[in-house]
């Protein structure tokens, strides 16, 4: 299921991540990369921040449906 239908709080591990070569390679340098942990920090209007590697990330709603938990 993709990334957006994580609860705040949840612990959810990457199984893939979809999109253009440019999209995943982004995603990838902001730390997401299939089989790391990410924790659901808070939600917003789709919007969501994620901890990934000590870090925390926002991203909107699209970015969070390309990756899949």
């Amino acid at each position: 299921m993709p990334l957006s239908f994580a609860n705040i709080g949840d612990s959810c591990i990457i199984s893939r991540i979809e999109g253009r070569d440019a999209v995943v390679s982004h995603l990838n340098n902001l730390g997401f990369i299939v089989g790391e942990t990410v924790n659901v920090v808070t939600k917003l209007a789709g919007n969501m921040i994620i901890e990934v590697k000590g870090t925390r990330v926002a991203l909107d709603a699209k970015l969070a449906n390309k990756i899949y938990i």
